[in-house]
């Protein structure tokens, strides 16, 4: 990458230059043109990425405006997959809160490999709204890079300075849920995490361990495997915990839906909930209240979620005043649900190793 002066902001000539390609060919590429092969495409958003380049706040732009020149009347919903309840609630969420702002959402499936986001630029979008998605991703550098407003749910690992997000505040709801447990007695934990990269697994994880190692005696372990946001793997993932610790007597999954396959595991080794294991989960979808035991969890407010999203974007795309100087994170609170997968550690259990 070619050197740049130190306190200089990238320009759209050093991602010309590190592409090795033009400057009318890079805006062509960052205002979704067909035109430019996919070769070329694909260098300059690797340049984009390289180098840092956004857009100056600011500056002029088409985007989001309709033939008028008003406010567009549509909005980009961006998700890596459509499958799940909670996927299901946050897009009602947005759905519902675009609706009554008189906005439509136009859902895009995030392919790694699919060229979604030339597809993206070239419509006339108030912004995006992306979750379940990687905001280091090539794709979401050339929305940075155009000047696409750009608002994270729960972003998988650090945005980029300055890049508004919403989430919940999975520390203290991975906190509740330690906490819950060591109040029914329980010392020897394990949990079923999702994936050790995402911000938002490793947060639940880390509130859980801090309410472990403030215990006041001490004694308390957490052992942690991970289930990939997957019942079938979460299936595998506890029964690793089992095999390495079989005196855990209660499981932390960091959804609900690999409480499921803690479900499915602890059914296979004849183990009873909450007699003796109990287990708690993080989301409370409709399923927790259908399987027996009811599962405890914490709950996120997921649908508000998705109306929160809408209306920090709808601020952003109108350039106002508190959304321009504060474009950091949301944090909605979560809560605890009890129901009957969880209770008083058996009599029986192993002393804390």
């Amino acid at each position: 990458m070619p050197p740049r002066p130190a306190g200089s902001r990238p320009t759209l000539s050093l991602v010309a230059k590190t592409a090795g390609t033009s400057v009318p060919t890079v805006s062509k590429v960052l205002r979704g043109g067909t035109d430019v092969s996919a070769e070329t495409r694909a260098k300059v958003m690797e340049a984009v990425q390289a180098v840092g380049y956004t857009r100056r706040a600011g500056a002029k732009s088409e985007k989001g405006r309709d033939e008028s020149g008003g406010l567009s009347q549509v909005l980009d919903l961006v998700v890596t997959h459509f499958e799940g309840s909670w996927a299901n609630l946050l897009i009602a969420g947005v759905g519902r809160e675009a609706a009554a702002a008189g906005l439509d959402v136009v859902l895009t499936l995030a392919q790694p490999q699919g060229d979604w986001v030339s597809r993206l630029l070239r419509r006339r979008t108030i912004g995006v709204i992306g979750t379940l998605v990687d905001p280091a991703s090539q794709q979401f550098g050339a929305l940075f890079a155009a000047g696409v407003p750009v608002v994270l749910i729960d972003p998988m690992s650090t945005p980029p300075s300055g890049v508004a997000s919403v989430g919940v505040a999975n520390w203290e709801g991975g906190r509740m849920a330690g906490e819950h447990l060591l109040s029914l007695g329980h010392e020897r934990m394990g949990v079923v995490a999702g994936h050790a990269r995402h911000l938002f697994s490793r947060a639940r994880v880390d509130g859980f361990r801090a309410a472990a190692d403030t215990t006041a005696a001490g004694t308390a372990t957490v052992s942690v495997a991970h289930g990939a946001w997957n019942r079938a793997k979460a299936v595998t993932a506890t029964h690793a915990l089992l095999d390495g610790d079989p005196g855990i007597t209660g499981i932390f999954a960091c959804a609900d839906s690999m409480a499921l396959g803690v479900y499915d595991a602890l059914a296979a080794r004849g183990l009873r909930i909450p007699e003796d294991i109990s287990v708690i989960g993080f989301d409370d979808l409709p399923e927790a209240q259908y399987i027996t035991p009811g599962l405890t969890t914490v709950r996120q407010p997921s649908t508000e979620l998705g109306a929160a999203a809408v209306k920090l974007l709808i601020e952003l795309s109108r350039g106002e005043d508190g959304a321009a100087r504060s474009p950091a994170r949301m944090e909605l609170a979560t809560e605890l649900v009890l129901r009957a997968s969880t209770g008083p550690v058996p009599a029986d259990a192993p002393p804390p190793r």
